[in-house]
């Protein structure tokens, strides 16, 4: 692993950063969760966008730079380091983008990817149902083939949509082949919010904000155009999204050192009052680096070949967790009074609890990592089929 950057890639970390000091918002855009905020993230969207910086590693032709794997991290920890906006367009463009770009057509591709690239169209991820969210197989939502219009019509609920509420498309897994069972015949649909007998309904969080929404599906018809990847092969689909969501792209190591830095800040102000938290804020800065440095090693893996493979769910429990103990120590740090003190450290505690959960839980991911890095056998099943307790 090699930390020394080109002249090259000095130059454009310069340039980021010159353009970031000098366009980020002064005051913090309102939450993306609200009307208001919504429109003022897709306008920043916009502005990226009009630099090529929303998606530095994307082609040219669909609003990219072609940058490095590098280029890229150096981006995303140039961009968190000036206090950047929230990306309103991140289920698109972390999750989704790179699956359009492995599995769709030309013609998908030329259709979804420019104003994905843009936020002229936000996309929300339609994958949990009500009984169907850590074992995603057990979804019972179904698509049924219709030969006359040539495509398919969909039934059933989708639940905990992020950014569902005011996205404009969803992408998600339907049944294809109701005698299927658990991954097979599970086929990859991508919908607009807004076709006739869909009805989304937001989803209140403790703040009054709807983050998430239920998406409702009435003989919702979807053509073959719309279609991501094989018929019947969208769990492998799937798990490709869900490579790139626990892997490189949805929690950059930028996102978590410039936390740690900022918790360093509070140290300097706040520890005498609390030497008790000293050893936690060590260990939570010692962690972004670590997660760094593995970051690092990552794309130097990559970029001579490699896979993310398995790994993936490494990086995911470890990102999960280092964000509760950094704003845990945050918290700690500012006392007993930290809720009703206006600064980010709650609102930035109560989503890193749900950071174990999305993307996969943290159980899953360890089992993974058991059976996939580790090569420990599978719990034995009892006589119903369920797995044995230890």
């Amino acid at each position: 692993m090699n930390l020394d950057l080109t002249p090259e890639e000095l130059a454009f970390q310069a340039e980021v950063r010159a353009w970031l000091e000098a366009n980020v918002p002064a005051e913090p855009l309102p939450s993306m969760d609200t009307a208001e905020g919504w429109a003022l993230h897709q306008e920043w969207e916009a502005k990226l966008a009009a630099e090529r910086l929303s998606v530095v590693s994307w082609p040219r032709e669909v609003g990219g730079r072609e940058a490095s794997l590098v280029e890229w991290v150096i981006f995303e920890e140039e961009y968190y380091r000036a206090g950047a906006p929230g990306r309103v367009s991140q289920n698109g463009i972390f999750l989704l983008a790179p699956i359009i770009f492995d599995h769709g057509t030309p013609e998908q591709q030329a259709r979804f990817l420019p104003s994905m690239a843009t936020g002229e169209k936000i996309w929300a991820q339609a994958w949990s149902e009500p009984e169907a969210g850590s074992d995603l197989a057990s979804l019972r939502s179904t698509a049924v083939r219709d030969d006359a219009r040539g495509g398919w019509v969909l039934n059933g609920q989708k639940t905990w949509s992020s950014r569902a509420t005011f996205a404009h498309w969803g992408f998600g897994l339907f049944r294809s082949d109701p005698t299927s069972e658990k991954h097979a015949g599970l086929t990859y649909y991508l919908f607009p919010l807004d076709a006739e007998g869909i009805t989304v309904r937001p989803i209140a969080q403790l703040d009054g904000e709807a983050g998430f929404a239920e998406i409702f599906f009435d003989d919702v018809f979807v053509p073959d155009a719309d279609v991501l990847g094989a018929v019947g092969a969208g769990w492998n689909v799937a798990m490709s999204t869900a490579g790139n969501e626990r892997g490189l792209s949805l929690r950059s190591p930028g996102r978590f050192c410039a936390a740690a830095d900022r918790l360093l800040e509070l140290w300097k102000d706040r520890g005498a009052d609390a030497p008790q938290v000293r050893d936690a804020v060590v260990d939570a800065w010692i962690g972004a680096q670590a997660y760094r440095l593995f970051t690092w090693g990552t794309v130097t893996r990559l970029a001579d070949g490699g896979e993310m493979g398995a790994a993936g769910s490494v990086n995911k429990v470890f990102w999960s967790e280092l964000d509760i103990a950094i704003h845990e120590a945050g918290l700690d740090l500012l006392g007993a009074d930290a809720e009703l003190l206006d600064t980010p450290w709650m609102d930035g505690y109560v989503f890193s609890l749900s950071g174990p959960i999305y993307a996969g839980t943290n159980e899953i991911q360890r089992n993974i990592v058991a059976e996939r890095i580790l090569g420990l056998p599978r719990e034995p099943k009892g006589p119903a089929g369920k797995e044995t307790a230890k």
